[in-house]
This record gives structure tokens, sequence and C-alpha cells, in this order.
């Protein structure tokens, strides 16, 4: 979790074109979830690359298709057309500011890379032929749905953005991210007078970049990583242990984020969301399923209905499970329209495995057998 300092710097969205048609909504009324996306973004091909996988068994080579590839958008998109009413297109191209999000000499070498066709800007992330236009269209469609916030026409707002970007840093890209989406986002509420955004991430990756760029503080999500100068404080991290699931996080909600936020206060909300905490997911090592993910949202509907009334903007990041993410994301959105009955079950809802059950119905057909098949009366 990370709270922006009150300072602020240029701001990230300026057009002179009329103002958008309304975004979609998932749910009705005072419920209703704004959704902001574009077809663009599915122009980004990362190539092939590699499942971070940590230690066991390390790096794992994918043949064909990077993980973080145009499916992942295009399955939670079609999870979402569950819901009330589809999404629709509803993004605009970003002309990104130098900070807090790139520096000139980063966005210069973005250019370059660009111009140049194809390049591999870090290990796992690519930049190729219309990788570019798709970080703008990513960036641009997270400022509007944040700008849709802030000129009071919603107040809740879901950013399904590619290629991701909370760990992309001032000097360069990273984890495959290009531009830090929410970073820009955040930037902006400051530049239009918010005193306090909380951000939290849920992603299974720390959000260094997004730390970085607004406290100094970068590379790992260790504990003693709290932010510097006048973020000290305001930069904190939960370093879960590798099988953390549903209860675990409910446990860390209550009792560290909501006290943290409480004490804060925010004016805006950024729920930054990744569903590689997923007990399927390839990579990460976590064990939610749909149930926690349903509660986490819930959790923080509540945050932002408590301390800014009501005005939540989420941020699309990781999730690489092309099937299961869909689903969890799904159940997140579930949670924060309060939804009193789930819209998709969750296929892993059998979990864990009641043996004693299945003894009892393997016993029960093996006596139906033994009285009814004449060949198996000796079974």
């Amino acid at each position: 979790m990370s709270t922006p300092p009150t300072t602020s710097s240029s701001s990230s969205s300026s057009s002179s074109s009329p103002p958008p048609p309304p975004p979609p909504h998932l749910g009705h009324g005072d419920a209703a979830l704004d959704v902001f996306w574009d077809e663009g973004m599915l122009g980004h091909d990362a190539g092939a690359g590699v499942f971070d996988t940590g230690a066991d068994p390390g790096f794992l080579d994918v043949l064909d298709r990077h993980p973080e590839n145009a499916d992942r958008v295009r399955n939670m998109l079609s999870v979402l057309r569950r819901a009330p009413s589809p999404p629709s297109s509803h993004g605009a191209p970003a002309a990104p500011p130098p900070s807090p999000s790139s520096s000139p000499s980063t966005l210069q070498e973005l250019v370059q890379a660009n111009a140049a066709g194809s390049k591999e800007l870090c290990v796992g992330t690519f930049m190729n032929p219309g990788s570019w236009g798709a970080a703008l269209i990513s960036a641009g469609t997270t400022l509007s749905a944040m700008k849709h916030i802030l000129d009071g026409r919603g107040k809740l707002a879901y950013a399904l953005v590619r290629p991701p970007g909370h760990h992309a840093q001032p000097s360069r890209a990273d984890g495959y991210c290009f531009l830090n989406n929410a970073g820009l986002a955040i930037q902006l509420a400051l530049d239009s007078g918010c005193r306090k955004v909380a951000v939290l991430d849920i992603d299974v990756h720390y959000g260094n970049g997004t730390a970085e760029g607004f406290y100094r503080s970068d590379n790992s999500g260790s504990i003693d990583e709290v932010g510097e100068g006048n973020g000290f404080g305001y930069n904190l991290n939960i370093p879960l242990p590798n099988g953390s699931g549903d209860e675990g996080y409910s446990y860390t909600m209550n009792e560290l984020v909501l006290p943290a936020i409480d004490k804060f206060g925010p004016e805006l909300i950024v729920f930054v969301i990744g569903q590689d905490s997923s007990a399927f997911d390839p990579n990460g090592r976590q064990c939610l399923t749909m149930d926690g993910y349903r509660e986490i949202g819930r959790t923080v509907r509540k945050m932002a209905d408590k301390h800014a009334h009501g005005r939540l903007l989420i941020v699309q990041e990781g999730g690489y499970h092309l099937t299961y993410s869909a689903y969890c994301l799904h159940a997140t959105l579930e949670g924060v329209l309060n939804l009193s009955t789930p819209l998709l079950a969750d296929p892993i809802a059998y979990y864990p495995e009641d043996e004693a059950f299945t003894v009892k119905v393997v016993d029960a057909i093996k006596r139906y057998w033994i009285e009814s098949i004449p060949f198996l009366k000796e079974l």
C-alpha cells in the first residue's frame, strides 16, 4: 500500500476535444461501476517470454507466447459480459509527462525502441511494433477513468488496461511495464486538488515503480521500505509468505490495511489489482480464490465510502492464468459492487478435497455394483 505526498507537478492529461460519451456500467444505480478500456491495447505483442516463478524452479521458458499477452484482457472482457452490462471501448491515447512516471531520457529510450521496431528493454519486457501505441492508450485510458471521477461523472471506475504499469520506474521500463498507469492517474488527482490519495496494490508483485515515483524507494517491497523524505511513513509494504490465501489476506486487511487507511484519511482511493495472487497463477505462489478477491473488493469499497465519498479508481495490473484470472477479476468487481449474490461460481469452490465424502460415495457405488452386477458380486 502506498500513499503519495501532497506535493504535485505538471498535469498528465489535457485536451481540447469534447467530453467523451459516458462509459459502460457494471451494476445498477449508485452501485454502477464505469468500465474503461480500448481495443488498441490488444496491439501490444510481448513476444515469447518467461514465467517468473522464483526459486522453484526458477524461470520457465514460454516458447510460444509471453505470459502478459492480449488473451488475458480478451478473457477478462468475455467474463465481464456476464455482468448486467458489457464493457465497450472507452479510452484515449495519452501524452505522458516526464514526472513522476518516466524521466525525459526514459521516454526518449522508449520512443527510440519503438522506432527500432523491436527491443528487449529488460528481462521479459519487450518493445515490439504496436507496443508503444498500446502503452500510450493504456495510460490514456487510465487517465480517462480518473478524470471521469474527478469531474464528478461517476464515483467508481475501472481501467481494464494493458500493458500493465506498476513496475515502470522514472528511470526505466520494468516487469512488462512501460508507463506507470496508476502513477500518472495519481499525479492527475494531486494536480486537480486532491490532498491525499491512498493507493492499495494487491498484485502479488511489489509496485516498485509506483513507490519510486513518489517516495524515492525502489527495487523490492521489504517491510523496512517506508519511504524517504516527505514520503517517510507513507509507503507501506506487506510481504506476505508464500501460501497466503483468503483467510490470510482477510487478516492482513483487517489488522494492517484498514487501520492505516483510517489514520491517513484519503480523499480518493486507487485500487491497483492483479490476479496473480490466485491459487492457479504461474507467476505467484499465493492461494487466493474468488471468495478472497470478492471480500477484498467489498472491503476496499467500504473504505472508499467511509473516507473518499465513494470515489474509487480501480487499475488493472497482472494476472496470468488465462481462465482463473478473469474469474477472480469478476469476483473482485462483484465485491466492489456489493452484490449480494455472486454472478459466477468459482470453478475451484469444492477445494480442498473432501476425502471422507468421496470415500462414502465410492463405498455406496461399490455396494450397488456388488448387489446389481452379476460378475462383480465378489468385488
